[in-house]
This record gives structure tokens, sequence and C-alpha cells, in this order.
């Protein structure tokens, strides 16, 4: 587990860290200023996107046995805390940190980018992510996606169990 969270904490600087801090401030330009004012409630759902993203990061690591790098995936399916709720969590606090930056920093060019990113994070989904997943861990996955939304939260698990059967 230690291992896990090592390589994690790596893989979290380099992209989501690539993704959400260094690429907007090239986008921003080194003047750019923090917004006053309504912009200063971009601030919740950054924090909530932080919050998001290590709870999942933390999830991977421990019941997963592996990280959220795709060459490194989790040994195990991953059904629970968040991913009770949908089957993205990762990719939606990113994107909440996004939004977010693009209201501090009353940035259009910001949202942009965050609609880029969420269209990228869908075809890396639809087209590499879900396929693998279903090679990988077979009917386990295929009921878990029958129960759990892939983006947006409404309707979870509904017997209160963890899918797969193969969380430690």
């Amino acid at each position: 587990m230690t291992t896990s969270l090592i390589k994690t904490f790596i893989f979290t600087i380099l992209v989501p860290g690539t993704v959400t801090v260094v690429i907007p401030y090239r986008l921003l330009g080194a003047g750019s200023r923090i917004s006053g004012g309504l912009g200063l409630f971009g601030i919740v759902p950054i924090a909530v996107g932080a919050a998001v993203y290590f709870w999942c990061a933390w999830d991977f690591a421990t019941a997963g046995r592996g990280t959220p790098a795709p060459i490194d995936p989790p040994k195990f399916l991953v059904a629970r805390g968040l991913y009770r709720v949908v089957r993205n969590p990762m990719y939606v606090g990113i994107l909440l940190i996004l939004m977010g930056e693009s209201l501090v920093f009353e940035s259009f060019t910001v949202l942009r980018y965050a609609v880029g990113v969420w269209f990228f994070f869908y075809l890396f989904v639809v087209l590499y992510e879900e396929p693998e997943l279903r090679r990988k861990f077979g009917a386990s996955y295929e009921e878990y996606r029958a129960s759990v939304p892939r983006w947006i939260p409404g309707r979870g698990i509904r017997d209160g169990r963890a899918m797969g059967g193969k969380n430690p």
C-alpha cells in the first residue's frame, strides 16, 4: 500500500497538478489576479474538487492497490466511497477545480479549457477506461456500471454493498 500511495502522490503532482495548476496558470498569464466579490465563490468548488480527488486517490491506493495512472491501475475494482455515487469522481473533482478557477479568476479562457478537459475525459472514459474495466473485471464491472451513473449523481448502488467482491 505504501508504494501505491507514493506512486499516486507522484502521479498527482505530474498529471492533475499540470491540468489544474500549470496549464491554467499559463492560460491566465503571470499578471492574473484573483477577482473579488462573486469570484471568491469559486473557492468552494476548488476545495470540494480537491477533496474529491484526494479521497478517490486514497481509495485507489488502499482498496484498489493501484494508482490513478493508466500504466498502474488498481488491481481491484474500487466501488466504495465516492465511487458509490458516480463512476468517475476523480474526473468530476478535477472539473470542479477548473470550474472554480474560472470563477476565481473570472476567466472564460479557463472555462473553455475546462470544457475541453471534460471532452477529453469523456472520450478517454468511453473509448479506453470502460472497455478496459469490462475486460479486467467482467461481470463485477457490468453490475457496477448498471448501478452507478458515469458522471452525475442520482442513482447509486441500490443494495448498499460494494460491487466486485474483490475489495480487501
